[in-house]
Formats: C-alpha cells, sequence, structure tokens
C-alpha cells in the first residue's frame, strides 16, 4: 500500500509526461476530511483534460490505486478524479482560473514537486 505523498507523486508523474501545464500540489490534511492531498494540472484544450486524466487513470491502475469516482463538468473543461487520499483536478485554463482553488485552498500546504516532476513544475 503507497503513502498518500507516493500516490501523489505518481499522478504527478502521470500529469507530467503528458505536458500538464502549471502542476501543483496542496496538502489539505490539516484543514478538511475530504483528502490528504489536492492535485491541480491545467491542460490546453478538452481533449488534453481527457489525455491527462487517462494517464493518470492507468497509472494508478497499474500501482493498484483504485479511482473511487470520477466526476466531469462543463464539457471536459474540468474533471475531478477521487482516489480517496488524494483528488485530482484537470482544468482547462480559463476553468481553473474561475474556480481559483489555489486561492481557496490556500491555507494548505503546497508541496514542492520540483525534485518529481521531470519538466518544469
Amino acid at each position: 500500500m503507497m503513502s498518500a505523498k507516493e500516490v501523489a507523486a505518481l499522478a504527478a508523474k502521470a500529469l507530467d509526461s503528458k505536458m500538464g501545464i502549471d502542476i501543483q500540489l496542496i496538502g489539505i490534511a490539516d484543514i478538511s476530511t475530504l483528502a490528504e492531498y489536492f492535485l491541480i494540472c491545467t491542460a490546453t484544450s478538452n481533449t488534453h483534460v481527457k489525455t491527462l486524466c487517462d494517464a493518470v487513470e492507468e497509472a494508478m491502475d497499474n500501482a493498484g490505486e483504485p479511482m473511487l469516482s470520477r466526476e466531469g463538468h462543463r464539457g471536459g473543461t474540468w474533471v475531478l478524479m477521487d482516489f480517496g487520499s488524494l483528488v485530482v483536478h484537470v482544468f482547462t485554463q480559463e476553468t481553473r482560473a474561475f474556480y481559483g482553488l489555489e486561492r481557496l485552498w490556500q491555507d494548505g500546504k503546497q508541496v514542492d514537486l520540483h525534485s518529481i516532476l521531470a519538466h518544469d513544475a
């Protein structure tokens, strides 16, 4: 069984491998019971949203981390994937700006992903 941080790192790598933009990991365990981490990523298009989500889902499947639920909003501009300890949000740029999750969860702990990601985080 992987730790929540290992699960988050795996998902972040999957997003990075498909050129996800501005990948942010926020630790929310101290301020919410929803999950331990939120992973937020921007996609360049609705198609890219799907590609990124499929990559995360495949990586998690291979690691034996089942997805509890997947919800899509507004014609593919935002997908939420719930893995229990980790919730992954993939947005188009406009939708991410509109919802401003980083602002809503600013009391969470930003986790530095530079050591995890191949591309610039």
